[in-house]
């Protein structure tokens, strides 16, 4: 399983993530952020606390918090 090492949040509610094996991409959380722990992301001053995790997953400040393999997925699916 490949490991978050970065990730940036950009406007609209997308992630720019960097894999520890060298791939990177962004992804789209705007459909993505609803039920009880996702709904504080809809705040963009919230959304921009995202961060990494020492298990390399991506995560907030709430508990709220993204696979990296579901992420990687996504990214690599895009390309």
């Amino acid at each position: 399983m490949y490991r978050v090492i970065e990730v940036e949040a950009l406007s609209d509610y997308r992630l720019r993530v960097v894999f520890d094996n060298g791939v990177s991409g962004e992804v789209s959380m705007k459909d993505r952020l609803f039920g009880p722990v996702f709904e504080p992301m809809k705040d963009p001053a919230f959304f921009a606390l995202v961060s990494v995790d020492e298990f390399g997953a991506v995560y907030w400040p709430n508990g709220a918090d993204l696979a990296p393999d579901a992420l990687y997925r996504r990214i690599v699916k895009a390309a």
